[in-house]
């Protein structure tokens, strides 16, 4: 049985009850803080006051950036794949 555990999180000025394993904590709280970085500099930079486009710009900064990683990693991978042959081919049989 996995014990769970309630945390507070601030998002925009907002708080969230969340039910978490204790050990999710550290990633949440430190998710948290960096969101609320990047909504403080958003605003500043934009000069956006509403939250809700905010909030939109964030996440879509957020899944731009997540598909770029997704990208490079599928990049990579293919890489590999093509070193992983390289070598195999020139390995004595």
């Amino acid at each position: 049985m996995t014990d769970f555990q309630q945390i507070k999180i601030k998002i925009a000025d907002k708080e969230y009850m969340l039910k978490i394993q204790p050990h999710q904590e550290a990633l949440l709280r430190r998710a948290s803080k960096v969101l609320n970085e990047r909504i403080k500099n958003l605003q500043k930079k934009s000069r956006i006051m509403d939250r809700q486009d905010l909030l939109a710009m964030v996440a879509f900064d957020a899944t731009v950036e997540s598909l770029k990683l997704s990208e490079a990693t599928e990049q990579n991978q293919k890489q590999v794949t093509e070193m992983e042959q390289i070598l195999d081919s020139h390995l004595p049989k």
